[in-house]
């Protein structure tokens, strides 16, 4: 192992170009801690709202990414062996400290899931945050079961995809959202009962099937979407709000009984590693790997196409997410 590495810098808000690929130290792990070596990254949101300036706690410079796939480098404190494959999200990950941008992170041993696998690199980085955030919003967040029905607004994202994936999988009659009908393809694909094409209205269209509405709701755009989000749902129903794709995330003037439909409930879901048990990141990746699902992945780019990458995460892309292998 070298003595340093390439790594992503943000030294202040602003443009995809500022991000610069440096040599910086490899990092040390202290006892507690854990030293990967990255493969691959999944670009979030997240990411984008740091870059923009738009996230709080952060101190730059910083090396950014919420999430990283890879190998164990060194493990001072004995909980990984090295060489073990590994994925590690959040925790201050890309703002407290530095993140998975880089062909090395350091990261505290209880934020890392063991796992093993022979999918390619690319594919098993698409799936950390993501795989997280779908399953800690389903079951978190609503509590999902067979035969209860679900909304994802925002279908075509890659969380929503891998909810749609999930609620399949608990036997959940599943209605997604896209607002291209070109896209409306790959959410049957995965085996989604009914496409809704978002016209503003989703509601009505949603009722025009479940006239009672759906038992949950999952918003991934934000809160410009919820109030439709939120009145597509019955009486006792749950609204999880997990996304913000339209980087708005705050109701003005909240006044709770005009904007809240009556019975209806409303909760939330940020999430941590801890939210993913081992079993189910490895259980996602065997059938992935057998063919019993499909890992939402859009576009694998190279390590020097970050700018590239963080483009068209600003711009919005295809369905599925967006990885760097490193």
């Amino acid at each position: 192992m070298t003595d340093t590495m390439r790594a992503v810098v943000l030294d202040a808000p602003g443009s995809p170009e500022a991000l610069e690929i440096r040599d910086l130290p490899v990092p040390t792990p202290e006892p507690g801690w854990v030293l990967i070596r990255i493969k691959a990254f999944g670009l979030n949101r997240s990411e984008l709202h740091t870059r923009l300036g738009l996230a709080e706690g952060v101190t730059f410079p910083r090396v950014l990414g919420i999430e990283a796939t890879g190998v164990v480098a060194a493990c001072p404190g004995g909980e990984f062996v090295p060489g073990q494959q590994v994925v590690t999200m959040m925790g201050g990950m890309g703002r407290q400290f530095d993140g998975g941008y880089a062909e090395y992170t350091c990261v505290p041993a209880d934020q890392v899931i063991p796992f093993n696998s022979e999918l390619d690199w690319a594919t098993l980085g698409a799936v950390p945050e993501m795989l997280q955030t779908a399953h800690g919003s389903l079951t978190v967040g609503l509590d999902g079961q067979a035969g209860h029905s679900i909304l994802i607004r925002g279908g075509t994202s890659s969380v929503g995809m891998a909810t749609a994936i999930l609620a399949k999988q608990r036997g959940m009659t599943v209605f997604s959202t896209t607002r291209d009908p070109a896209r409306a393809a790959s959410l049957t694909g995965i085996g989604v009962d009914h496409v809704i094409i978002d016209d503003g209205d989703v509601a009505t269209q949603v009722r025009a099937i479940a006239s009672s509405g759906v038992d949950t709701a999952l918003e991934l755009v934000g809160t410009p979407t919820l109030p439709d989000t939120l009145r597509s749902v019955r009486v006792h129903g749950v609204v999880c709000f997990t996304g913000m794709l339209s980087n708005e995330w705050l109701v003005r003037d909240f006044y709770p009984i005009g904007y809240l439909p009556q019975g209806v409930r409303l909760t939330a879901y940020g999430g941590e590693a801890g939210d993913l048990p081992a079993a189910v990141l490895q259980d996602y990746l065997d059938a992935a790997a057998a063919g019993d699902v499909v890992v939402p992945l859009d576009r694998a780019y190279a390590f020097d196409e970050i700018v590239e990458a963080h483009r068209a995460l600003e711009h919005g892309h295809g369905s599925g997410k967006l990885v760097v292998t490193v």
